[in-house]
C-alpha cells in the first residue's frame, strides 16, 4: 500500500496598511479675542516630521500632546477679529492650512474702588496704582520660560470646586484710569488652598504691592500659570513643583478688598482665559 504524503505550502502576501494621512485639527471652534488655541496635526505622532506650524505669521512650537503633535497659541484681547490662516509643513512636502475666526470679545466694564490700605479712591492713590502696576508687569514679563514642555498630564484647576467671582477680559474702572482684567477670580477664603495647575518650575515668588503675594509657575513652552494674592506661600524660588501640589493659599494680600484666588495663565506673553485653557487642556 502505498502512502501519500501531501505537502501544503501556505503563501505569506504582504497585506499593506495605509496610515491616514495627517489632518489638521484647531481648537476651540468658535474662538474670542483673549483665548488659547490648540493645533493638533491628527495622524501624526514624529515631532521630527513638521519644518513650522504657524498661526498667521506667528511660528508655533510644537510638542506632544497624548502621542499627537499640537501646538498652543494665545490670541491677545487686542488682536484683531478675522479671518486668520493656520498652516503646517510637514518634511515630506505636505501641507496642511485652516481658515479660522478671531471673534471680537464683547467689551463692559465695572467700577473697582482702591482699599484703604492702598491709599482709598484718592486721585494720588490711581496715579501711584497705575504707575507701580506697570513696573510690577515689567518684572512678571521678563520671567524665563523652558524650551519644552515641563508636564506630561492634564492641567487642573488650582482650588476645590471652582467657581469665577470676577470673569476674564472685562475692563475695571477706577477714577479716569481703565484696568484690564486679564485673569479669573475664583472664590476662596484665606484658608483655601492653592495647588499648582500641572508639573513646572517656580520663576519667582514675591510680595508685590498690588498683586500681593504671588507665585509664578513656569510649565515650559512659553506656559505659566500665575496666583495672586495669596496669604501665605509654601514654596521656594527654583523649586519642582507636581500637578496638584499645595503651593500656598488664598488671601487678599495686594490690591484686593476681601480674600479670592487671582489666577492668570499666560502663553508666550499674552494673558488668555484660565477657564477655557484648563478645559482644552484638562480632563
Amino acid at each position: 500500500m502505498k502512502k501519500f504524503v501531501f505537502m501544503f505550502v501556505i503563501l505569506f502576501v504582504p497585506i499593506f496598511v495605509h496610515a491616514a494621512a495627517p489632518s489638521l485639527n484647531v481648537l476651540p471652534e468658535n474662538l474670542i479675542q483673549g483665548e488659547p488655541v490648540i493645533v493638533r496635526i491628527e495622524g501624526l505622532s514624529d515631532i521630527t516630521q513638521v519644518i513650522a506650524v504657524m498661526f498667521g505669521k506667528q511660528a508655533l512650537q510644537p510638542f506632544l500632546l497624548g502621542g499627537t503633535v499640537a501646538a498652543l497659541y494665545g490670541v491677545d484681547l487686542n488682536m484683531k477679529a478675522g479671518e486668520y490662516v493656520v498652516a503646517v509643513n510637514l518634511i515630506d512636502g505636505t501641507k496642511l492650512e485652516k481658515k479660522v475666526i478671531v471673534l471680537g470679545r464683547k467689551k463692559y466694564e465695572a467700577p473697582l474702588g482702591i482699599p484703604q490700605k492702598l491709599g482709598g479712591n484718592s486721585t494720588t492713590s490711581q496715579t501711584v496704582l497705575v504707575n507701580t502696576l506697570a513696573i510690577e508687569n515689567a518684572q512678571l514679563a521678563a520671567l524665563a520660560t523652558g524650551k519644552k514642555a515641563f508636564w506630561t498630564l492634564f492641567f487642573q484647576y488650582p482650588v476645590k470646586d471652582p467657581f469665577v467671582t470676577d470673569e476674564y477680559g472685562y475692563t475695571r474702572t477706577t477714577g479716569q484710569y481703565s484696568i484690564t482684567h486679564k485673569g479669573v477670580d475664583l472664590r476662596a477664603s484665606s484658608t483655601t488652598r492653592v495647588s499648582s495647575i500641572n508639573r513646572g518650575v517656580v520663576r519667582l515668588v514675591k510680595t508685590f504691592r498690588n498683586y500681593g503675594k504671588t507665585i509664578v509657575v513656569d510649565h515650559g513652552l512659553g506656559v505659566m500659570s500665575f496666583y495672586m494674592h495669596l496669604s501665605k506661600v509654601l514654596v521656594n524660588q527654583g523649586e519642582l513643583v507636581l500637578p496638584g501640589q499645595l503651593i500656598g493659599y488664598a488671601g487678599q494680600t495686594g490690591y484686593a478688598e476681601k480674600p479670592h484666588l487671582h489666577l492668570t495663565v499666560r502663553i508666550n506673553g499674552v494673558s488668555i482665559d484660565p477657564i477655557i485653557f484648563i478645559k482644552l487642556l484638562g480632563r
